[in-house]
């Protein structure tokens, strides 16, 4: 579940998430930070906090536009709300969308998540904790909750925000002196790394880091006929929403529109009405510029002549004059002039429009990493079988009488982790998708199993991510017959490193699991070799190699070894280690005199030839080293099974030692072991050994 940990921290975040860490109620204090504990601390010590973690420094801002000493970064001062006015509030008069006003920083799709969210109160206040003001308490520390990734993790942050000429750098509020979301940016930043790694994004990114939510998203010139009204159930049931009109090129990026719209900008939708106008229903969208201002001129906007056309109250009650960058227009025309529209379902079932039924949901923590589980998207049909693999078993259809259909449904969101962070070092977004494939009759029921390359190429997936895209997440509703299913997560491209959740929402009951084949031993007879058996050159040859007491110790091995393979140089290695050759000696020596005899030496040269033969023949590009899955390849030739996360570029002669270790007749039970436990295939060997010699010992 989560490859990047040892087993030892591995079980012990499983424990702690099954005793409920992570969840809402116990968020996991972010760099191991006490909000409670630290702010006790400052108020007895009479000092205002300094977050040493996310320091008021430079680096803090950026890394290109905002790097240290860069035009837009001179003369920034972090200030102290309490020294930027005389009053300052948390929140004044309840959290409104006008207290979120962009500035400096191309992060409108978190400001209009932001918006949003002060539209219901609950949710608002799971990521604004009660309790936080400048007057009661105030020790210059304020805590955020967001979540991250499949938990929820409580971010502390110190109260310095960066100032230009006297001014916010970032969001603001319209009054001036209200900071709670300034403050909500500033504790966001920390979460990625700086401020600027929130340039540029979708708003479906903020709503899921404020909710836990799952998002879908709609293009408006193919909407559902119904569109309206699922963004009236969406808006009800408290979803948050977000719209954006596309650019066709890098001109048009935050150009404005002759009607006052702006092109790749995000808004968020705040209402839906339906009103009585001349003698028709009109349907009208509220939708909110997070500027604060340029807002919509053509029907029914503030100024417009269409509000004199309907019920007074009406007009009153939808706020029609309000200069704060919110305003209404036609529902039709909305659909005209916006490009998308993305939702963030708080809760499964809300996908689900009429139906009372909770969905069951499942997630899974995975990796790709080059050369072992980063195999690409289908187009690589050499690579696409490492990637992970997942299993889906759907066990009993929706209930829909209207719908003839016998079909489960069910939802799959892909999401690539912490890759704003990579954004110092110039990276980004991987462009990532999954496809599902309908698993064969003869491995249904089979408790766990990864298919291999021959399956893909002979088996056409039956649903897919809709594009590959490099967006944080994809996901896609699914409706498939009752069966068993795989899900195989990917980027487009092999060699993509990345960490990524999986969720998988079914609206019946299912089982889900991941695909891993089991780490197993198939240990084949010993080799019964007497001295009779032994040929004429073979003892000459050993006698020349042994010397006088006819025995070969570790040093002679090492030596014997390292000549033979600097002879083939079609095979890269940098020679036998002492650590490998003792242990070679330890599982073939018999007599225990820690030194083979001919009939040992024999038996260990046969195994080296047999496994030098399907190392050249698994060798597939040539290249004399041996990638995860070519070693894959070669184990499963040989009668083993490895895990597909075993990770390193293995050497000739370590290839050699694992295969030799694994024809031992010394049955260690290896299953459930990941090789990504150790941090070189030197360790797995070296445990093996003692491992081995120890059971060795006991029979």
């Amino acid at each position: 579940m989560y490859p990047s940990l040892g087993i030892s921290a591995q079980i012990q975040q499983e424990r702690a998430q099954a005793e409920g860490m992570g969840s809402q109620q116990r968020a996991v204090q972010f760099l191991g930070q006490d909000y409670e504990a630290l702010r006790q601390e400052c108020l007895e010590g009479g000092r205002l906090f300094e977050d040493p973690c996310f320091p008021a420094e430079p680096p803090s801002l950026g890394f290109k536009e905002l790097a240290p000493r860069s035009a837009k970064t001179r003369g920034v001062q972090w200030v102290r709300p309490t020294e930027l006015t005389d009053n300052p509030q948390f929140i004044l008069g309840g959290a409104t969308r006008t207290d979120i006003c962009q500035g400096a920083l191309g992060d409108c799709w978190l400001l209009a998540a932001i918006a949003s969210l002060t539209l219901n109160e609950r949710l608002l206040h799971r990521v604004v904790p009660h309790g936080q003001s400048f007057q009661h308490n105030y020790a210059g520390i304020f805590h955020f909750q967001f979540w991250q990734f499949g938990e929820w993790v409580d971010v502390v942050i110190d109260d310095r925000l960066p100032v230009k000429d006297g001014e916010l750098m970032f969001v603001h509020s319209a009054e001036g002196n209200e900071f709670w979301s300034a403050l909500v940016e500033k504790a966001y930043a920390k979460v990625n790394g700086s401020y600027e790694a929130l340039s540029g994004g979708s708003t479906t990114e903020g709503f899921e880091d404020f909710t836990g939510g799952v998002s879908e998203m709609y293009e408006l010139k193919k909407a559902p006929r119904d569109l309206h009204r699922i963004i009236s159930k969406a808006l009800d049931r408290g979803s948050l929403l977000g719209c954006s009109i596309d650019i066709t090129s890098a001109f048009d990026m935050e150009a404005i529109t002759f009607k006052k719209l702006v092109k790749g900008h995000a808004y968020s939708v705040t209402g839906l009405k339906q009103v009585d106008y001349r003698g028709r229903r009109e349907c009208l969208i509220r939708v909110r510029n997070p500027w604060g201002q340029v807002e919509w001129t053509g029907a029914w906007s503030d100024s417009s002549s269409e509000w004199d056309a309907i019920d007074p109250a009406d007009k009153e009650e939808m706020n029609s004059k309000m200069e704060d960058g919110e305003f209404w227009m036609a529902f039709d025309e909305f659909k005209r002039q916006f490009s998308r529209i993305e939702i963030c379902n708080l809760t499964p079932d809300a996908l689900s429009e009429d139906s009372l039924s909770f969905w069951n949901t499942i997630k899974f923590h995975g990796t790709w990493r080059r050369g072992s589980t980063a195999g690409g998207c289908r187009n690589h049909p050499n690579t696409f079988w490492i990637n992970p693999q997942y299993k889906i078993s759907l066990l009993e259809e929706d209930d829909d009488p209207e719908d003839e259909e016998v079909a489960c449904s069910f939802l799959v969101a892909l999401m690539q982790k912490d890759r704003r962070r990579y954004r110092r070092q110039g990276q980004d977004m991987h462009t990532i998708g999954f496809a599902v494939y309908e698993i064969p009759e003869e491995f249904q029921g089979t408790p766990s199993v990864h298919m291999k390359k021959d399956f893909f190429l002979r088996n056409s997936s039956c649903a897919r991510s809709e594009t590959f895209i490099n967006l944080r997440e994809v996901s896609n509703r699914i409706r498939l017959p009752p069966g068993e299913y795989l899900i195989v997560p990917s980027t487009f491209e092999p060699g993509k490193e990345a960490d990524f959740v999986l969720r998988v929402f079914t609206e019946k009951q299912s089982e889900t699991q991941e695909m891993d084949d089991e780490v197993t031993i198939t240990i084949e007879e010993e080799e019964e070799i007497s001295e009779e058996d032994i040929d004429d050159s073979f003892r000459n040859m050993f006698a020349q190699l042994s010397g006088e007491d006819m025995e070969i110790s570790v040093h002679e091995l090492r030596t014997i070894l390292n000549r033979v393979v600097s002879k083939h140089r079609d095979l890269k290695t940098d020679g036998f280690s002492m650590e490998s050759c003792r242990g070679m000696i330890c599982l073939m020596d018999k007599d225990g005199s820690a030194r083979l005899g001919i009939v040992e030496f024999q038996i260990l040269w046969n195994k080296i030839r047999k496994w030098l033969g399907i190392f050249r023949q698994f060798d597939l590009d040539k290249s004399g080293s041996m990638s995860s899955y070519e070693m894959r390849m070669a184990m499963e030739n040989a009668g083993d099974v490895l895990s597909p996360p075993c990770q390193c570029h293995l050497m000739a002669h370590k290839a050699f030692i694992v295969m030799i270790h694994s024809t031992m007749r010394f049955k260690a039970s290896l299953q459930g072991t990941h090789s990504t436990k150790y941090k070189s295939i030197n360790n797995v060997l070296i445990k093996t050994t003692k491992l081995l010699c120890k059971r060795k010992r006991w029979q």
